[in-house]
């Protein structure tokens, strides 16, 4: 299976500030992961703090806040996860479904979903 990245822009609430990051596609990660600085600058708060099991095995408890998301022109409101400084940020299943991407991990590209009632 192939790793990627895409470019993904993180937007306030409010639409004041913004930033764009380079973030690997993991659709075994529940929500998108972002290091908590790069949120606490852009005004996010947490809003929960959830249980999480990271790839290594470890179980860490994590913030988590809500940010507009924006990959390849497609913007959704969406859940992120405050992560450690040094964490890599991730594009997390729950952020692309909202999107309606799927992935092609062969080819490393995001594909657009069709949505059925």
């Amino acid at each position: 299976m192939g790793v990627f990245s895409r470019t993904l822009r993180l937007t306030s609430m409010n639409g004041e500030r913004s930033l764009e990051v380079e973030a690997m596609v993991d659709t075994g990660a529940a929500f998108s992961i972002v290091p908590a600085g790069l949120l606490q600058e852009l005004g996010v708060s947490p809003i929960d703090r959830l249980d999480f099991t990271l790839a290594d095995g470890r179980r860490v408890e994590c913030d988590i806040g809500e940010a507009l998301a924006t990959v390849e022109g497609k913007s959704i409101s969406t859940l992120v996860a405050f992560g450690e400084e040094d964490t890599l940020v991730l594009l997390g299943a729950y952020t692309l479904e909202g999107l309606r991407f799927g992935v092609d991990p062969v080819r490393g590209e995001l594909v657009p979903l069709v949505a059925r009632a």
